[in-house]
């Protein structure tokens, strides 16, 4: 049983989009934790959002379990280029495709990179996200909205419209949403409503695949600690950050992992529409 850090924080604000070489205390990715078992093995994942926080730990466990990253990422090339080591580490193969999702050509991009580089696509982890906090409705930019929706939503969309044909039976699509799709926060009101989407969404996206053998999970993440935390939120938030889970304290991205894994192996072939929380004792309604 780990013993994980509680706040409060001593976190400084760090620049968007953040690094975890800028976090204290440094999240923990399972880099000295996870064991692999075999679960994916021959399998390539395509992960958005991988360089760090629930991406980097998601790259590490399915490398771990036998599958080749391709790594998704916008410009944080130096933790990029850290979770990639661990992929190798792992006797993975990775390949690093930064850029930013938004732009449907580089979602394109994504999905062509994977197929030259390892020739097949089976399991596709939609990630990226951003968030901008606003007090009030008038506070909201259009283009933090619009932003918002672009990277969270449409890049999804994006993705998966590229990747469709690729994705034979038993492929995976995980989609990571938020506990904010059934809880949502009073200042987000864009990333809450963004992540209710991704979870009607993954629904829709089971039913349209199904009959094709491709399954469609969404994961629902409560406070976890990643640099997007730190790099969107309050100052006086991060320092209570996860303080009233039942857990009393944020979740480490490893802890999110294992959630992936199943999704995206065979222990999961029947799962496909589902929402799993991982949430410290949240309640998810």
């Amino acid at each position: 049983m780990h013993s994980y850090p509680k706040p409060p924080f001593p976190q400084p604000p760090i620049p968007y989009p953040g690094r975890s070489s800028e976090m204290k205390p440094v999240p923990d990715h399972g880099e000295e934790s996870y064991e692999g078992s075999g679960k994916l093995t021959g399998k390539v994942a395509l992960i958005t959002g991988g360089d760090s926080g629930i991406g980097r730990a998601v790259a590490i466990a399915y490398a771990r379990e036998g599958a080749d990253i391709a790594l998704s990422y916008l410009d944080e090339h130096d933790d990029a280029k850290d979770t990639a080591a661990w992929v190798e580490k792992a006797g993975r193969r990775v390949v690093l495709l930064p850029g930013d999702v938004a732009d449907h050509r580089h979602c394109a991009s994504l999905v062509d990179r994977t197929i030259a580089e390892f020739g097949h696509l089976d399991i596709v982890v939609n990630n990226a996200a951003v968030q901008v906090l606003a007090d009030t409705l008038e506070d909201i930019a259009i283009a933090d909205w619009d932003r918002q929706y672009a990277v969270n939503v449409h890049a999804m969309f994006y993705i998966l419209k590229a990747a469709s044909p690729h994705l034979k039976a038993g492929a995976s699509i995980i989609n990571t949403s938020s506990v904010n799709a059934k809880n949502p926060v009073q200042q987000q009101l864009a990333y809450s409503s963004t992540k209710a989407a991704i979870a009607n969404m993954t629904t829709n996206l089971a039913q349209i695949l199904g009959p094709r053998g491709i399954r469609a999970n969404a994961v629902l993440p409560g406070p976890i600690w990643t640099p997007l935390i730190p790099a969107t939120m309050y100052t006086e938030q991060v320092e209570s950050f996860g303080a009233k889970t039942p857990a009393g304290r944020p979740g480490q991205p490893a802890e999110l992992a294992p959630a992936y894994v199943l999704l995206a192996s065979d222990a999961g072939s029947y799962m496909s529409g589902a929402m799993i929380a991982v949430t410290g004792g949240m309640v998810t309604l």
